[in-house]
Order: C-alpha cells, then sequence, then structure tokens
C-alpha cells in the first residue's frame, strides 16, 4: 500500500502538534484513492482536548462533523474519496503503536456494524519544532496490523 500527504496535510499537522505541545492529540484521516492500495490525505480532524500527557482517545461524536464535511467537499462520491483511519500523537513516545492502539484500531475494523474493511493508523511525533517522525500501521479483521510496503511516500 502507497500512502501519500499533501504539502496542506503535513503542514497542518505540524501546526497542531506544535500547539499542543506535550499533549498528544489526533483525528481522523480522509483521503482520495488514487489507484489500487495507493491513497493520498487530503485532509484530517483534529482534537486539540480529549488528550493528555500519555494518551488520547477521539471521541467519535466530535469528528463526525469533519467527516461530513469532507464528503460535500468531495461530492459524497465514496468510491474515490473516503475515510482512511486515523491519527494522533506521541510527543513523549516512540511512533510505535502501543498495545492500547493496537486493540483499539483492531476493535474498530473487525467492529461487524461499520462498513470499513481496513483503516491506517498513523502515529506522528514533532522533533526539533520542525522534523515529524511517524509511523503507518494497516488493519484489517483477522489478518495482524502490518506496515505498509512500499513505505509511504510523502509529496
Amino acid at each position: 500500500m502507497q500512502i501519500e500527504l499533501t504539502p496542506d496535510v503535513e503542514t497542518g499537522l505540524r501546526r497542531s502538534l506544535r500547539s499542543a505541545g506535550r499533549y498528544e492529540i489526533g483525528g481522523m484521516l480522509f483521503a482520495e484513492q488514487l489507484a489500487m492500495s495507493r491513497f493520498r490525505v487530503m485532509d484530517f480532524s483534529v482534537d486539540l482536548y480529549s488528550g493528555s500527557h500519555t494518551n488520547f482517545h477521539r471521541d467519535p461524536h466530535a469528528h463526525e462533523q469533519a467527516l461530513n464535511a469532507f464528503f460535500e467537499r468531495t461530492g459524497r462520491d465514496f468510491s474515490r474519496f473516503n475515510y482512511l483511519g486515523e491519527w494522533h500523537s506521541h510527543p513523549s513516545f516512540s511512533v510505535r503503536p502501543s498495545p492500547e492502539d493496537v486493540a483499539t484500531m483492531t476493535e474498530l475494523v473487525s467492529d461487524e456494524r461499520s462498513a470499513i474493511s481496513f483503516a491506517v493508523l498513523l502515529i506522528v511525533r514533532l522533533r526539533f519544532g520542525f522534523w515529524l517522525d511517524r509511523s503507518w500501521t494497516i488493519f484489517a479483521p483477522h489478518i495482524p496490523p502490518q506496515a505498509p510496503k512500499p513505505t509511504v511516500r510523502w509529496i
């Protein structure tokens, strides 16, 4: 799977991380499918208030408006533009998913009431005020979490 970030998204993530300081923040990732297994993250939601120094739990209802606004902007073309997954920060820890992160994402993709067939988790950390450390993990029902191959591209 190949995942690209637009420059605006990368800039927005950096800005949000600077605002949050040592608090964990996060939200949802919205993407365009460019080809089979190739996505471009075009937008994201952010919650600057639900995290602490050691964890982040996104309130799904708080981000529903951002998801609906993305669908409106993209003409509700769900086969091309859709939810890609989740993101959050680890300002004080490794960008590897914690056991809690893995459990949360596994539960998300395993929920039989959901139409999600897979989801991506992006974990980021801002270093030196500019450098964006990151990890991507793909979650799908009945499959162990995987890092995407080839490597994620930043455009």
